[in-house]
């Protein structure tokens, strides 16, 4: 979408680390929420997200989000996006916190069939090229003004310029060693952004949505929520419902839900709960949910038959790189939209299909865009690059790609346990230095520094394996730092307060009714909620 909304004469290059066209918006499956409905209301959409999010939510960009989502509706259906129907008027669902079905859909692929669509329109987009293969490394940045990045791309590395950077990489919820996100969702964006000295905001706010599959050996995909806004139970060992207390049960707010179950699991001495689908209907599972039922026959499970096994998961990050209502970064030249933002739309806790509305919401926001002057040689010339270091030996041994797997798998074993959905400040205090010393360890590296100073015409080109484990080191340093990030705010904020809950400071307080904002050399902070909607 921010490719579509950029004004029309500019040259835009489209990098994707992937070449695979798996996202985590592609794997949404619930719909995208907007008013389109006449007994629905923008005041209802708006009080409902401002509840979701537990008192963080920044009024501005939620009323922006709210009043937009309509046109933005528009725009994709003018797009060709078959959203489900009802006779002639589009069809909704209820998820939970909503006080009305305003849930837009296309059946059980509601993101698959929203990444198509403008996918179809993005290779039509005049003066963009799209590279697919190309980790970017790290963001340009001199006197306060993004500049370009640094990229690998096809064994060789180097600089490209560019007027203005636009950070669309998704959040970071495969940091936990349980999560419905894809295996790129490494928190990428904001381990760079901070990096090049751009604010970053409310990380200690995670979402761990209630039910994802709980299979041994199999992926943990998400079971949508909307099956459960049609019917479906949730059920422990016993048969007995482990939100009944809960004001909402089975459609209460996704954190109060993660809660239950996760008590109740520890309580029982089990490793998942049961989500009972068969209320729901025969004809309306196979009609509205195909993907579920096909994902989990393809695994042995008949939903139709038998309850299945879910446990909470990593879902979705709040917090991101702090943007204003246009996008825009405390870096000149730098803007993020999606999850890898913190607009304020969402708060301490995202209300269900808001998400992928603020993707195209924001996106429509660079329209706006204010570029950096023009430069000679802002055209990257990738076939042919100025100079290319052929000859430059490489001055360390790369780690071997197994040994960074392990090192990843062991930090995501402790991300779950530590800033899982139940955090204690003991255990917090005893991870981060922990973590902080890796980080260090590996940026005080001679080699490391190396790397970070390649003169800014040099392109170094790599030989053998040495692309694939110096992707692997580098996704190891930004792992790190998003922990270390996650970590500090978690033990920064001593309160419970939406997505993030401290069981030894299990209420929320109102003098943390603030955001954390965390700043490379400025370390962690408040800062005050806007509270005063304009729109």
């Amino acid at each position: 979408m921010a490719c579509l909304e950029l004004p029309a004469q500019l040259s835009v290059l489209l990098l994707n680390k992937e070449r695979k066209p798996r996202s985590a918006s592609r794997w949404a499956q619930g719909g995208i929420a907007a008013v389109t409905a006449v007994e629905d209301s923008f005041a209802s959409h708006r009080d409902d997200t401002l509840r979701a999010g537990a008192g963080l939510c920044d009024h501005d960009a939620v009323g922006l989000l709210v009043h937009q989502a309509p046109a933005c509706v528009q725009r994709l259906l003018e797009l060709g996006m078959a959203f489900d129907r009802d006779g002639g008027r589009l069809s909704t669902t209820l998820e939970a916190a909503h006080s009305h079905r305003r849930v837009l859909h296309a059946q059980d692929r509601t993101g698959g069939a929203l990444v198509d669509a403008l996918e179809r329109e993005v290779r039509q987009r005049p003066g963009l090229r799209q590279l697919d293969d190309s980790v970017v490394l790290r963001l340009w940045v001199e006197a306060g003004h993004c500049k370009g990045l640094q990229v690998l791309c096809d064994g060789r590395i180097g600089w490209l310029r560019a007027r203005s950077v636009v950070l669309a990489t998704g959040g970071g919820g495969h940091l936990f060693a349980h999560t419905t996100n894809p295996s790129q969702s490494s928190g990428d964006g904001v381990a760079m952004a901070w990096q090049a000295g751009a604010a970053v905001r409310d990380l200690e706010f995670v979402q761990f949505h209630p039910t994802a599959l709980m299979l041994p050996g199999a992926p943990h995909f998400l079971i949508s929520e909307a099956v459960r806004g049609e019917g479906a139970r949730l059920r422990d060992h016993q048969g007995r419902s482990p939100v009944e207390r809960l004001a909402g049960g089975d459609l209460a707010p996704r954190d109060q839900v993660s809660r239950a179950l996760a008590r109740t699991m520890q309580e029982q001495g089990v490793e998942h709960l049961w989500l009972d689908l068969r209320p729901v209907g025969k004809a309306r599972l196979e009609r509205q949910f195909p993907t579920i039922l096909g994902r989990c026959r393809a695994l042995g499970l008949e939903p139709l038959g038998q309850p299945l096994p879910v446990a909470p998961a990593a879902h979705y990050w709040m917090g991101g790189v702090a943007t204003d209502l246009n996008a825009a970064t405390s870096i000149a030249g730098l803007y993020a939209v999606g999850e890898v933002a913190c607009t304020g739309v969402h708060g301490a806790n995202r209300l269900a299909s808001n998400s992928l509305m603020e993707c195209l919401v924001f996106a429509r926001q660079l329209r706006h865009i204010r570029l950096e002057p023009p430069i000679e040689d802002a055209r990257p010339d990738l076939e042919g690059p100025d100079l290319v270091e052929q000859d430059r030996a490489w001055p360390w041994t790369l780690p071997d790609l197994e040994s960074l797997e392990g090192r990843i798998a062991d930090l995501r074993d402790l991300c779950w346990r530590v800033a899982g959905v139940e955090r204690r400040g003991h255990t917090l205090g005893q991870a981060l230095p922990l973590v902080r010393r890796e980080r260090q360890a590996v940026e005080a590296d001679a080699s490391w520094r190396w790397l970070q100073n390649l003169p800014r015409r040099a392109w170094l080109e790599l030989a053998g394996d040495q692309s694939l484990r110096l992707v692997g080191l580098q996704e190891w340093h930004q792992r790190l730092t998003l922990a270390e990030l996650l970590l500090e705010a978690a033990l920064f904020r001593q309160e419970s307060r939406g997505g993030h809950f401290r069981t030894d400071a299990p209420s929320p307080q109102p003098h943390w009714r603030r955001h954390s904002l965390q700043q490379r050399r400025s370390g962690i902070r408040t800062a005050a909620v806007r509270t005063v909607g304009n729109h």
